[in-house]
């Protein structure tokens, strides 16, 4: 009877001992796989740290003549910046963080690239003014005067916009909708087109209804309205608007989505929707579609 027992017990041990061995082992292969995990994210996240620093970079080497240009080159600047120091601070494991700052990343390189064509743009303008001064000094002269007026004149309203101004907006994404209210970069699948900000905490702005419109540009530079072309008043000035929403701002942080749906098919090219209140301008932001 006790030899029986002694035979039971060892069987119980060595069951137990099988067990752990399993167990450990599973273990094991959690720990080996959940490692690999974080290292494939971590080297994700320095990846995109990379390319946020080369797109600093190359902000770094853009450069103009125009002073009003060079305050928005500055500002665009100082949004990387602030992005890498969030990419930095943010664990690697936060999947959903990451993502979010990739989507911005995006953004920024294409309001890059549309500095880039400004830019391009006004070099050849001087360009074509210093020919002209050698074909005819006098049609030069009067033509920089234009140009210098243009300048003068665009930077003061920058000022006047930017001292003025009530409502501040940060974070503009355009993005493309298809049928099913998903997320597209097909030309041919979108059915409307989704902008979304957020205006800016402010404690001391004016309180209670504020309507904010868009202005969407095709690849052609054409505004693109509905049926009806609806017109806004920004800043004194007359505009035609693409789509408007009103909002209850309070004045903290608040997140704004506007929808615009195009009674003309979208074609391939790059999108740019500049936003505004009654007051100023807020922002542009842009879209490429396949």
């Amino acid at each position: 009877m006790i030899m029986g027992n002694e035979k039971n017990l060892k069987r119980l041990v060595i069951g137990m001992a099988v067990v752990a061995v399993i167990l450990a082992a599973i273990l094991a292969w959690i720990w080996v796989e959940k490692s690999g995990m974080v290292k494939d994210l971590t080297v994700e996240k320095d990846q995109l740290t990379t390319q946020m620093i080369q797109l600093r970079d190359d902000y770094g080497v853009l450069t103009t003549n125009n002073d009003s240009l060079n305050a928005e080159l500055d500002r665009e600047r100082e949004k990387v910046d602030q992005l890498i120091e969030r990419i930095k601070t943010t664990e690697a494991t936060n999947r959903s963080k990451i993502r979010e700052y990739e989507k911005e990343l995006g953004t920024l390189r294409s309001i890059m690239r549309t500095y880039i064509q400004q830019i391009d743009s006004l070099n050849t303008l001087n360009i074509s003014l210093r020919k002209d001064v050698a074909v005819a000094k006098d049609e030069a002269k009067e033509s920089r005067q234009r140009y210098d007026q243009l300048v003068t004149t665009t930077e003061e309203y920058a000022k006047k916009v930017e001292v003025g101004s009530v409502l501040k907006g940060r974070g503009f994404v355009m993005t493309a909708i298809n049928s099913s209210d998903r997320d597209t970069d097909r030309s041919s699948r979108t059915a409307k087109l989704k902008t979304c900000l957020n205006l800016v905490e402010n404690t001391i702005a004016i309180k209670g209804p504020r309507r904010i419109f868009i202005r969407v540009k095709g690849p052609d530079g054409i505004l693109m309205t509905n049926s009806q072309q609806q017109i806004f008043t920004s800043a004194g000035e007359q505009m035609i608007y693409s789509a408007v929403r009103e909002v209850d701002y309070q004045g903290s942080e608040l997140e704004v989505c506007i929808f615009f749906a195009s009674n003309q098919p979208y074609v391939k090219g790059v999108y740019t929707v500049d936003v505004f209140t009654e007051e100023s301008k807020l922002g542009s932001t842009d879209l490429l579609l396949r």
